[in-house]
């Protein structure tokens, strides 16, 4: 090879320009770094100047480039964090994040689950894993962990379900009048079973017949929550509850699981709304497990323990348990001493006569007792997470459960058959 040619290409190599060298030895180049590359390289070829300006020019365009795509991906990785955390789905380009092509892909799949789910929710009548999912996600939103942040992602206001909640009242107020006027309890139950044959067909067609649901809900729908709409009407639930308390418990007892049911679940979800967007971090959402005996080792702790549904808040259940303390506390401190209901025997507890009339545990103290045991017992009921159960017939069963149960302890400490 000649001398000539051997430096042409040695000359060739020193007059290479900077910002090809710079291309050559760094990462492949985004779109927005392309872009900015061109605009500074355009910006260069209209000012003549020496090439180790060009240089320090160049490298610095490619810096903040590398920078900005540093951040994109810290901002990637925080998002699937809260993602895993909350079990949430955030958009990626609501934060101005465009997506790579395993997340289309990813985002793709998850919209043909979300279409799937949606079919056999419809399907089955019932609400599908994703759609529950996303009620919990909004829920937990709602109740202080991301204020304001549901209103964004559905820009819908908090439905206060001011009717439902007017009606599911109402019935406390009936009940108290039908126990003060010494009502007969099988009256009321035989009509509840006699309503309950006319809605339960009803709510059959509802869900059978599509032209039968839109004349039935243009009605009653004010009524209704959207999650029942695609499934079993809550009142179904609530007369077969109020049944099921009315048939085998005391009618103090019964009474007080009824106004329960009408008060302090009415009460924990109207303060769970109310208080969340005004006390943030106070209304954190509730554990997932409530441990029975807390002391124990950790595998059976978390064995003997309840189960708690992730949409609960901590307002929610203070306003349940002071709810059902109140309550306790006016029945059995005022309205339950019915002259003719103590003289049948119908009153489980009375100020004199204590429990079942033995004499144990009367006045304040037994009051008081049994007023903390009612609220927390309200409180853990409306909690609980019993599955597809709805609250509207475990709740009462529960509650009137528990306070009859306790009330067998209470009368079996007072007679000395658990002394020591």
């Amino acid at each position: 090879m000649s001398a000539p040619s051997h430096d042409r290409r040695r000359s060739a190599r020193r007059t290479k320009s900077p910002s090809v060298i710079s291309t050559a030895n760094s990462a492949p180049v985004t779109k927005s770094q392309a872009t900015h590359n061109f605009i500074s390289s355009n910006n260069l070829s209209s000012e003549p100047g020496p090439g180790a300006q060009s240089t320090s020019i160049e490298v610095k365009s490619s810096f903040s480039a590398d920078t900005n795509n540093q951040l994109h991906d810290i901002m990637r990785k925080v998002i699937k964090a809260l993602e895993g955390v909350t079990g949430a789905h955030l958009d990626m380009e609501i934060f101005g994040l465009e997506l790579n092509e395993e997340e289309e892909k990813e985002n793709d799949s998850e919209k043909e689950r979300d279409e799937q789910d949606g079919k056999d929710g419809r399907t089955n009548g019932s609400k599908s894993e994703k759609d529950e999912e996303g009620e919990v996600a909004r829920e937990l939103i709602l109740n202080g962990n991301g204020i304001g942040v549901a209103h964004a992602m559905d820009g819908k206001k908090v439905d206060w379900e001011i009717p439902r909640k007017l009606l599911h009242s109402s019935i406390g107020f009936l009940t108290i009048y039908l126990y003060i006027s010494s009502g007969n309890a099988r009256v009321v139950v035989y009509t509840l079973w006699s309503a309950l044959c006319v809605i339960a067909p009803a709510d059959y067609l509802r869900l059978t017949y599509p032209s039968f649901a839109r004349v039935y809900e243009r009605y009653l729908g004010f009524l209704m929550r959207e999650s029942e709409k695609k499934g079993t009407n809550g009142v179904i639930w609530y007369i077969i509850g109020v049944n099921f308390a009315l048939t085998f418990y005391p009618p103090d007892v019964a009474t007080v699981a009824i106004l329960i049911l009408s008060w302090a679940d009415t009460a924990a979800s109207t303060i769970g709304r109310l208080w969340a967007g005004h006390w943030g971090l106070y209304t954190p959402r509730l554990p997932s497990r409530l441990p029975i005996i807390p002391f124990l080792p950790a595998h059976l702790k978390h064995r003997l323990a309840l189960p708690l549904a992730p949409r609960k808040s901590l307002a929610g259940f203070i306003a349940a348990s002071l709810t059902g303390a109140c309550i306790a506390l006016g029945f059995w401190g005022w309205m339950a001493p019915v002259p003719l209901r103590v003289e049948r025997g119908d009153v489980t507890w009375f100020w004199d006569g204590g429990v079942f009339g033995s004499g144990g545990f009367g006045g304040w103290v037994g009051l008081s007792i049994i007023a903390l045991f009612a609220g927390l017992v309200s409180g853990i009921a409306e909690a609980l997470d019993l599955g597809s159960l709805d609250d509207n017939l475990t709740l009462p069963i529960i509650s009137g459960g528990c306070l009859w149960a306790f009330y067998k302890v209470l009368g079996a400490v007072s007679n000395g058959q658990l002394t020591a």
